[in-house]
């Protein structure tokens, strides 16, 4: 039986998720791993700490900033989820963005990145990056082949993707674009927060995938981790030794709590995802909206895109208002809403909505969308009661 077919492959996602990272079910012992702290790692002798050295890329302990058992559990989780052969645990989800970029990148490099990016990553490229000699140049996310394999240099290394794109949704053509950045020989990275589970980044040609598993992995808003995801032996001693040169690390309590997170995400990610999109329907057919930014709609400009390569959606999407809006309606339908939490993140039980207008950076001419607008995101309430508390704020527009 080949290796893609053992029956744990065949398995569920949420069965997986119950028992991937455990001893197993026939076992003497609590149902939850411990929590394993520490900094020194003690060798019976002087030769088996020379030997230690040896196995540093491996779930070895050597110190504690290489990880022990917690990490090692979560590790083996989130590789399970990505589909790819190893994972790396880092402190916040922004450290998972700029490990892999620091990897892969050297004076003299050039990387590409979607104009839709998340806002602290183009901070990174426009500050440290830019400073250590790299240059990055943003590009329409919604470029294909043609247009990616055109705007590649020569000394082009890096191709960053983010689908949906962070706040604006744009769903990009992974599969085009990693063909265009590996016939030039360029890694491809991907930003898959959005599609935890429902993309499967390494079948769709991608190189390096990072989470923010501050979001629906720890699905509570009370950690910060993030994780990088790799498929292959050599990538992973570079990013392995990258990160430990950094002297990259993640609290083990919190990868004990992404660990619990996790075992309930499936059914989380399935109950959101409906409410998302029972929310955004309602808000599609409101007279005061302009748009809904939501990938799983069938008006979304890469509805295609997103069917063919994503088996489902998360409970993140946008709003757009209709133009006749100003921006201080906008804030003033936000604070009207009472079961909304005006913040940051996203990914816990509770409902979010933050403004995006005047929030987002755009360099390649991408950013006009027509109106004000908003990013919800929609946790655990019951939809109903989230339509009426959103209808009473939309009652207030232009009051």
């Amino acid at each position: 039986m080949p290796d893609d077919m053992t029956p744990q492959r065949r398995q569920g996602f949420a069965t997986r998720m119950s028992h991937a990272g455990r001893a197993g079910t026939h076992v003497h012992g609590f149902v939850n791993p411990a929590v394993h702290r520490g900094s020194t790692v003690l060798f019976p002798d002087c030769a088996a700490r020379r030997e230690g050295a040896k196995h540093r890329f491996e779930q070895y302990m050597t110190y504690g900033t290489q990880g022990g058992p917690t990490h090692y559990a979560l590790e083996d989780v989130i590789a399970e989820i990505e589909g790819g052969s190893r994972a790396l645990i880092l402190g916040t989800g922004l450290a998972a963005v700029t490990v892999p970029l620091q990897a892969w990148l050297k004076a003299g490099d050039h990387c590409l990145m979607p104009d839709s990016v998340y806002g602290p990553a183009r901070n990174f490229c426009d500050g440290l990056l830019r400073g250590w000699g790299v240059e990055t140049t943003y590009y329409d996310p919604c470029l294909d082949e043609a247009g990616m394999a055109a705007i590649i240099r020569p000394n082009t290394r890096v191709v960053y993707t983010e689908s949906p794109g962070s706040h604006t949704f744009e769903i990009q053509d992974i599969p085009a674009i990693a063909r265009a950045a590996h016939a030039r020989g360029a890694k491809v990275m991907m930003d898959n927060t959005w599609g935890i589970h429902h993309f499967q980044p390494f079948e769709k040609g991608v190189d390096v995938s990072i989470q923010a598993l501050t979001k629906y992995v720890g699905g509570h808003s009370d950690i910060l981790l993030g994780s990088v995801t790799v498929n292959s032996e050599e990538d992973w001693r570079v990013l392995r030794a990258a990160a430990s040169q950094l002297g990259q690390y993640a609290s083990p309590d919190d990868c004990w709590l992404a660990l619990r997170g996790v075992r309930t995400m499936a059914t989380r990610l399935q109950r959101q995802a409906a409410s998302g999109l029972e929310v955004a329907r309602w808000l599609s057919g409101r007279p005061e909206v302009l748009r809904v930014l939501h990938p799983a709609l069938p008006e979304h400009p890469q509805h295609a895109l997103w069917q063919r390569d994503f088996s489902g959606a998360c409970s993140l999407f946008g709003l757009v208002l209709e133009p006749r809006y100003s921006f201080e309606d906008l804030c003033r339908f936000i604070d009207s809403l009472q079961l909304f939490g005006i913040g940051a993140s996203w990914g816990g039980f509770e409902s979010l909505c933050i403004a995006t207008t005047g929030n987002l950076t755009r360099t390649a001419g991408t950013g006009d969308f027509g109106g004000p607008m908003c990013r919800i995101h929609v946790g655990l309430e019951e939809p109903a009661d989230l339509i009426a508390d959103l209808e009473q704020g939309l009652s207030r527009l232009g009051g």
